[in-house]
C-alpha cells in the first residue's frame, strides 16, 4: 500500500495568503490565512514541518487568455523564494477565478461580508489543493 502525501496549498495573495491542507488522500480543506507581514514565508515552511507536507501547490494567477502578467510573475517570485525557505517542491495550478468561485460559495452559505473577507483566501487556497488533488488522484479500480 502507498503512503498518503500531504500537500499544502496556497492562494498567494499581495495582503494575505490563504493555506489548506489534505486530511484525507482525496480532500482538502482550509487551514489559515497568512498576513503577508514579512513572516510569510517562515511561517508556511513552519506550517508545511507540522503537516509533514511533501510539497507546496500553489495557485498561479495567469489571465483570463492564459498568458503570463505581471501578477503571475510576482507569483512565480514569491514561490522560488518560498522553495528555498521551506526545501520543498513546488507544484502550480492554474487558479483562475478561484477567488470568485469562493466568494460565491460563501455567499451561498449565507456568510456576511467581513465574514467571507477572513475566510475567502483559506477557501480559495482550499479549492486550488482540491483540484490539484482530483487531478492526480489515482484511478478507480474497475471489477
Amino acid at each position: 500500500m502507498t503512503r498518503m502525501k500531504t500537500y499544502l496549498g496556497l492562494d498567494v495573495g499581495d495582503r494575505r495568503i490563504g493555506v489548506a491542507v489534505n486530511p484525507t488522500e482525496s480532500m482538502a480543506t482550509p487551514l489559515e490565512v497568512i498576513t503577508r507581514d514579512g513572516g510569510e514565508l517562515e511561517r508556511i515552511a513552519a506550517l508545511a514541518r507540522e503537516h509533514g507536507a511533501e510539497a507546496i501547490v500553489a495557485g498561479m494567477p495567469y489571465s483570463l487568455d492564459g498568458t503570463v502578467k505581471p501578477q503571475a510573475e510576482k507569483v512565480q517570485a514569491f514561490l522560488d523564494d518560498l522553495a528555498d525557505a521551506a526545501g520543498l517542491p513546488i507544484e502550480t495550478v492554474d487558479e483562475r477565478l478561484t477567488t470568485a468561485q469562493a466568494n460565491r460559495m460563501l455567499i451561498s452559505a449565507d456568510r456576511k461580508s467581513k465574514q467571507r473577507k477572513q475566510v475567502v483566501d483559506k477557501v480559495a487556497a482550499t479549492l486550488i489543493l482540491q483540484t490539484f488533488l482530483d487531478r492526480n488522484a489515482p484511478p478507480e479500480p474497475t471489477y
